[in-house]
């Protein structure tokens, strides 16, 4: 059930005004059992709501907006195949990537699918380590980059020795960008990958051929797209390129064949650990009541931010340096999806949806944007990311990391009042705290469904579609057309762009 498009604000804001005077720190001094009770934890994860400007009765509103909003019921059509991406016409079925937890033909039908790609999968990756192949050169933009970068730069050192792998990225169609991946490669021990839906892409199809022609052999070029056709004519053999399908969405495909280039740097049984943590939060997201459900925590939180609190901005702040990337995928997944304006009745919305996401990894972060985040004039609430156990001998390093991570957080909660105006802190800015026990492939699994599962439910909440991304098309359309021009073939329509291209043709 959709709700209606002002129905957040009118349940929300009577507590938000009510709870505008009364600071975090004071309702958690009020409530003895709250930093127990606004936690959860699903498997490897665990999650503490309990330094968010909300109070018991705040999160009664929020879940009866759920209920009125019938969550259970949009997880349930989610998991069944049902056509959620209805501007497109589309099944959303990324779950069936990794999970087989509903019982319809399309959910079981695409379960199906996705085994017989990763039993082709497996077998490319033995096929590359086969042939004498030290480097692999992914190619691909956005879903087709973001993820898989995000999970082989957090997992390839764990996983190195045993894979004898590197696999480097290149995704911007700056030429810098492909001339530095390559720079110290020899292309004789290279393979390729270019992943693209449509084959079609730009930037994919520039920096492949880039990446082609410098290989010198097609034989080490491999692809994952759902038009096979394009991608023979690219000069790829069709057993040689992967498969991808309709209802998956590029931010939502690492699970897929899309997960190639992470199956290379840290195995197959590597990456079906990473399917297996998606499975585990899958099945929690799918069985959980509302009150319970890690995602609807997660996505409730986020709605009564945005909506009640009317804050623009969100922090995403791992304290581990190897999800580093995370804020940067994170700015894909929830602000492509979310970033509408539109519901899918077509009336146009009368409340916000997304904030900015932006963020970094700490300790580093501290020492350049968090003097804004504690004495700055705006509230910008934050995820806070934390890994309880290291993978490394430099324990002192992990106990001062530890201690910065909540360090923060209770600061950004409690502040510090001054005599000295220029050194109080304000403090009552929220946050949330993620533990991981290990970063492992389980664990980052877990983490990043239940970020896809967050998305989703936001969107039900604000009667949005969160599957398509039309809005990220009319840029592509107009650099096309502006091509010609730049090539010196015709003129610009538009004034400011011609006194642009006169200036760029002058210099060049």
């Amino acid at each position: 059930m959709s709700l209606p498009s002002d129905a957040l604000s009118a349940a929300l804001l009577p507590h938000a005004r009510r709870l505008g005077e009364t600071p975090i720190a004071r309702l958690i001094a009020d409530d003895p059992a709250r930093p127990r009770d606004f936690a959860l934890r699903v498997g490897p994860l665990y999650a503490n709501f309990a330094r968010q400007h909300v109070d018991r009765a705040a999160l009664d509103a929020l879940f009866d907006l759920a209920e009125t909003a019938d969550l259970g019921d949009a997880i349930r059509r989610l998991f069944a195949g049902v056509q959620v991406n209805a501007t497109e016409g589309r099944a959303a079925l990324h779950t069936a990537l990794r999970s087989d937890l509903a019982d319809s033909v399309q959910a079981r039908e695409a379960s199906a699918q996705a085994r017989a790609a990763r039993e082709r999968m497996a077998a490319l990756v033995d096929a590359v380590r086969a042939a004498g192949v030290t480097d692999v050169v992914s190619v691909g933009i956005g879903g087709s980059d973001l993820g898989p970068r995000l999970v082989v730069d957090a997992l390839h050192d764990a996983f190195a020795d045993a894979t004898g792998l590197r696999v480097h990225f290149v995704s911007n169609v700056d030429g810098n960008a492909v001339r530095r991946a390559l720079a110290p490669l020899d292309p004789a021990t290279t393979a390729a990958v270019l992943i693209s839906k449509t084959f079609g892409t730009q930037e994919t199809l520039l920096n492949g051929g880039v990446v082609r022609d410098w290989l010198g052999d097609d034989a080490r070029v491999y692809a994952v797209s759902a038009n096979v056709d394009r991608a023979a004519a690219f000069g790829i053999d069709a057993g040689r390129i992967l498969p991808m399908w309709d209802w998956v969405g590029g931010r939502y495909s690492l699970w897929s064949a899309v997960g190639f280039p992470i199956a290379l740097a840290i195995g197959m049984d590597g990456f079906e650990r990473l399917l297996a943590g998606a499975a585990l939060m899958d099945a929690h997201v799918h069985a959980a009541p509302l009150r319970g459900n890690l995602a609807a925590w997660h996505a409730l939180i986020a709605v009564w931010n945005r909506n009640a609190e009317r804050l623009a901005a969100q922090a995403v702040l791992p304290y581990d340096e190897r999800l580093r990337l995370l804020p940067n995928y994170l700015q894909q997944l929830v602000m492509e999806s979310l970033g509408k304006s539109v519901r899918l009745d077509g009336d146009l919305l009368t409340t916000d949806t997304v904030p900015v996401w932006w963020g970094g990894a700490g300790t580093d972060t501290q020492h350049s944007f968090f003097q804004a985040l504690h004495q700055g004039t705006q509230i910008v609430p934050a995820d806070f990311i934390g890994v309880i156990r290291a993978d490394h001998a430099h324990a002192a390093n992990h106990t001062a990391l530890l201690a910065n991570l909540l360090a923060q957080t209770e600061a950004f909660a409690n502040g510090r009042a001054s005599d000295d105006p220029h050194r109080a802190y304000a403090g009552d800015r929220p946050s949330t705290l993620f533990l991981l026990d290990a970063l492992t492939p389980e664990s980052l699994g877990a983490l990043i469904a239940l970020y896809e599962h967050s998305v989703y439910l936001q969107s039900v909440l604000w009667g949005i579609n969160a599957f398509d991304q039309f809005g990220v098309e009319l840029g592509k359309e107009v650099a096309n057309a502006l091509l010609p021009a730049l090539r010196g073939e015709g003129e610009a329509a538009d004034p400011v762009t011609q006194a642009l291209l006169s200036e760029i043709r002058a210099r060049a």
